[in-house]
């Protein structure tokens, strides 16, 4: 009955021309994950793809040659499916070893760049004595390096060094050598105690013309703008064909930097006469009038005036777009005066933290504000107010009533570094008031020094080599801010002020 039912569908199914359907295929089994080996990402479709469903087809269809549909079988199948995560599995143990590897090479590799470029950068600035000189030193020191990098690492580390070596050279013998100015080089003055020192000299020449017996006097005009002089001085010295680099200011080039100056500042004076007739009981007098001119001339004009070549005027055009740059050059504030800086160095290890930031500020106006009489700053920072010319008002001196640069007198200087050291001052310091006496032997740096009848304060700042005290303070005789022996200077007293620690 079974066999007699099986024909009678098999006959029912031929008549209506139907046929049998492929076997089902099977899933494929997902690759094995390798033991230790890093799961393949879905993300990478190069190593694990995504297959779509195929979407399932309504055409006939056609029968292959042999005559008879042959479907795939499960052996098939399964050698396929086993196949394929085997090369996924290796492709994907391969590129998972090798990137832990290449992650730590590339680090490797940009750490010693960073640190050689670093190097490179130290040794090129701190071995320059930005000199003609010091180019066969400097020369000696970037073989010696490169001979070490190419030892270590390779001449593949060489380029970005190379070029970041000659960058500096090139950027050192021009004229924009003038912005390492400020850098500590022996036998060089930083750039704005080169100022200061041309400002003394502007001083003395007012002083000088000054002296006499006038009734008043009347001045005019201011001199040039320190950042044009710069610029001039700069381009004209480092920028002609046979120039001199203009990075460390050594006398020689201070002496340039004068000329410039000079050229760039005119200064006459006329006395003017006036007689007054009586008027009732006041006799007739004649007064007499000082008249003092100061004429400044700008960098533009100095074009003309030193017949600059193309090279020279490009070099001054693109230092005039920075004089933001050259004012803070200007106003560094940093200890660049070796003497400050050794002064510095030797602190004791222990000093109490306010004593140091007051010697620390002291030490940072060393060579840079010229002396005037009754000079105060409650400014935070650089004054701009110093080196411009201001008459005198404090009465009691000999240069009251006349014009000079604007700087700091004695007290006023002590009162500055109290001040940005944030501690307090009320800018009078007297034994019995404000401070507390002691001994030379006990005197400690951010003590106050003063001569006998308190005519003049200065702050303590160190010993020298032979244990004398170190005295900083804005001297009249010097006219700036100076480092000079205690006894020497003529003070004879240390005062001690209640808020510095032991």
């Amino acid at each position: 009955m079974r066999q007699k039912a099986k024909a009678e569908a098999q006959t029912r199914r031929a008549k209506a021309g139907r046929v049998s359907p492929p076997p089902r295929l099977e899933r494929q089994p997902a690759p094995r994950q390798i033991a230790g080996s890093t799961p393949v990402s879905p993300g990478n479709q190069s190593i694990n793809p995504i297959k779509e469903r195929p979407r399932r087809s309504f055409a006939p269809k056609e029968k292959p040659a042999g005559g008879s549909f042959i479907p795939k079988t499960r052996q098939s199948g399964a050698a396929a499916s086993k196949s394929t995560a085997k090369a996924a599995s290796t492709a994907a143990k391969k590129k998972t070893a090798a990137r832990p590897l290449e992650l730590a090479k590339r680090r490797v590799q940009r750490n010693a760049q960073r640190k050689l470029l670093r190097q490179s950068m130290a040794k090129a600035k701190t071995a320059l004595d930005l000199s003609r000189k010091a180019a066969v030193v400097t020369a000696k020191a970037v073989s010696s390096l490169i001979s070490a990098i190419i030892g270590l690492l390779g001449g593949a580390f060489l380029i970005p060094i190379i070029c970041l070596i000659v960058l500096v050279a090139a950027i050192v013998a021009s004229p924009f050598g003038i912005l390492f100015a400020n850098e500590p080089t022996p036998g060089a003055m930083p750039l704005n105690v080169a100022v200061g020192q041309l400002n003394m000299e502007l001083a003395n020449t007012l002083e000088t013309m000054q002296t006499g017996d006038y009734d008043s006097i009347d001045i005019q005009g201011q001199g040039p703008d320190w950042r044009e002089v710069i610029a001039v001085f700069a381009a004209r010295t480092a920028g002609a064909d046979d120039g001199t680099d203009v990075a460390a200011l050594t006398p020689d080039r201070v002496d340039r930097l004068k000329a410039v100056f000079w050229d760039m500042c005119a200064i006459t004076s006329e006395v003017e006469t006036i007689d007054h007739p009586a008027v009732g009981s006041t006799a007739a007098w004649t007064e007499t009038v000082l008249h003092i001119t100061i004429t400044s001339k700008t960098a533009e004009d100095m074009r003309t005036q030193y017949a600059f070549t193309e090279a020279q005027n490009s070099a001054l055009t693109e230092l005039l777009a920075e004089l933001s740059t050259m004012e803070l050059l200007l106003t560094d504030l940093s200890a660049s005066q070796e003497q400050a800086r050794n002064v510095l160095r030797n602190l004791p290890a222990d000093l109490a933290p306010e004593r140091r930031a007051a010697v620390e500020k002291a030490c940072q106006l060393v060579g840079k504000v010229n002396y005037f009489w009754g000079g105060k700053s409650y400014v935070i920072g650089w004054d701009f107010r110093w080196g411009t010319i201001q008459k005198v008002f404090s009465p009691g001196n000999s240069t009251t009533g006349t014009y000079r640069p604007f700087g700091l007198d004695c007290s006023g200087f002590v009162d500055w570094a109290l001040r940005n050291a944030g501690l307090p001052s009320d800018g009078h310091w007297y034994i019995n008031r404000n401070l507390t006496a002691v001994s030379q032997a006990d005197a400690l740096p951010g003590d106050l020094a003063l001569y006998p009848d308190a005519s003049h304060v200065g702050m303590v700042v160190g010993r020298n080599e032979a244990g004398k005290l170190l005295v900083c303070h804005c001297s009249s005789g010097q006219n700036n801010v100076v480092i000079t022996e205690f006894a020497a200077s003529g003070f004879t007293v240390i005062g001690r002020l209640a808020f510095m620690g032991d």
